[in-house]
């Protein structure tokens, strides 16, 4: 077993390595240079994304859609995910990290335009789509549709479920003492009591808990950024001369370079956001839309949240924390974390339990939903009480037993994922270039798709 996980680990890494990273971020600025950077219809976006389409069709509301996505998509990578990125490449990847998004912005763009573009609705009126649909009748690949679908099937249950099972396991029990077993036994109750309604009851769910829990993280954060607030200018230049110098961090940090900034920075950013991974378009399929660009600027405010707002003030809190308490623990993501958020005098560990348990539930519900059309696409309709049985016992699993096997496994899904997404991106640039220019560039956004 141990042989076994090793493999795993070296597969894992071997997936995530320069590779991918240069594809990925290739695919962000390839999309954002032909596409005439959409970025700048972001304000366009964020209020077309709280705008009721009821005339379209659709299953849910963009909104819907789109709380969805960020559920799955906002989790605990946006919190020690950055820190860790931080203490292993220094302040300067907290600029990678930013940049990262706000080029990913064009590529979610696009994930949620080809989406709706390739999207088809079943006998009883439901919407289905995402890479495997545009894989399919876009591109006539079905052999990579299916496999598209298998990697997310598998990766649902490892990143999307247990391990964040798992991490609110042992937060509960560390800071509560609160025994993991009842822990899953709660976890699997309320998952169940969501899932069981479908993307319906998802989006509603998360359409609720998603704005709180943005509310309450981002608060927190401004609350230790005015705590910090004589540091602040430090952090920034810290960051901007840690990203393009070799001059030394300061703050305690040695041996960090610009390579190492940029490979952390960007490599935890491309992570976070799920820019490229293929799996945010499968719920903006069921968004009520009246044509694909409207779908994919609301869709493309995911990555605007998630990176560009939450992981980059998470990212100046922890290096302003670091300028302000330079005994801080940076070594650690999880401990620098922790040690930011102790500085907010008696409700700070609080807000960040808090942060972490809604950030992990809600990627649960998010990716069941991702799981479940995916096994949908490889078996139909009937398996999928069978899954959320599946899926809901798993949360439990994951709240009780050691899942550092599972986590290697769910890395490798991730960016085997990825691959065929960036082949449909690529491949129907055309489309994409048409849909945008004639919605987008041409003032025809109010128009009703063909």
């Amino acid at each position: 077993m141990e042989n076994f996980a090793a493999l795993v680990d070296k597969v894992s890494a071997l997936l995530w390595g320069w590779p991918m990273i240069v594809l990925l971020l290739g695919t962000h600025l390839y999309l954002t240079i032909i596409l005439k950077f959409p970025q700048r219809k972001i304000f366009t976006a964020i209020k077309l994304s709280v705008t009721k389409d009821k005339a379209a069709s659709g299953d849910v509301s963009q909104f819907g859609a789109l709380a969805t996505a960020l559920a799955a998509t906002i989790g605990t990578g946006n919190i020690v995910g950055v820190a860790t990125a931080v203490a292993l490449g220094g302040p300067g990847a907290v600029l990678w990290t930013w940049l990262t998004g706000v080029f990913g912005i064009a590529t979610k763009y696009s994930e949620g335009l080809l989406a709706i573009k390739y999207r088809v609705k079943t006998a009883d009126g439901t919407m289905l789509g995402g890479p495997m649909y545009a894989l399919e009748k876009g591109l006539k690949m079905k052999w990579l549709a299916i496999l598209f679908s298998i990697f997310t099937a598998v990766a649902a249950f490892g990143i999307g479920n247990t391990v964040q099972a798992n991490s609110i396991a042992l937060l509960m029990n560390e800071t509560f003492s609160f025994s993991p077993v009842w822990t899953g036994i709660i976890l699997s109750a309320a998952t169940a009591l969501v899932i069981l309604f479908g993307v319906k009851g998802i989006a509603k769910v998360c359409g609720t808990l998603v704005p709180f829990m943005a509310v309450f993280y981002i608060l927190g954060c401004l609350v230790i950024l005015w705590i910090n607030s004589a540091f602040l200018g430090d952090a920034f230049k810290l960051i901007f001369e840690s990203a393009f110098t070799t001059k030394a961090a300061g703050g305690g940090f040695v041996g960090t370079t610009i390579m190492m900034a940029a490979r952390y920075g960007i490599a935890r950013g491309l992570f976070s956001n799920e820019s490229g991974l293929g799996s945010a378009p499968i719920v903006a399929a069921a968004a009520q839309t009246r044509n694909p660009v409207r779908q994919a600027l609301v869709s493309s405010t995911g990555t605007f949240w998630d990176t560009v707002v939450v992981c980059a003030l998470t990212g100046l809190v922890l290096v302003s924390s670091i300028i302000a308490h330079p005994d801080i623990d940076h070594t650690q993501g999880a401990a620098l974390t922790k040690a930011a958020f102790s500085k907010i005098p008696y409700i700070g560990s609080w807000i960040l339990t808090i942060g972490i348990i809604t950030f992990a539930f809600s990627t649960i519900l998010g990716w069941s939903y991702y799981g479940e059309r995916a096994v949908e696409y490889l078996g139909g309709k009937r398996l999928i009480l069978y899954y959320r049985l599946f899926w809901i016992a798993a949360v439990f699993g994951g709240s009780v037993l050691n899942l550092s096997l599972v986590w290697g496994i769910a890395d490798s899904m991730n960016a085997l994922m990825a691959i065929p997404n960036l082949v449909a991106l690529l491949l129907l640039s055309r489309v994409l270039i048409k849909e945008t220019n004639k919605y987008l560039w041409e003032g025809r956004l109010d128009e009703a798709g063909e």
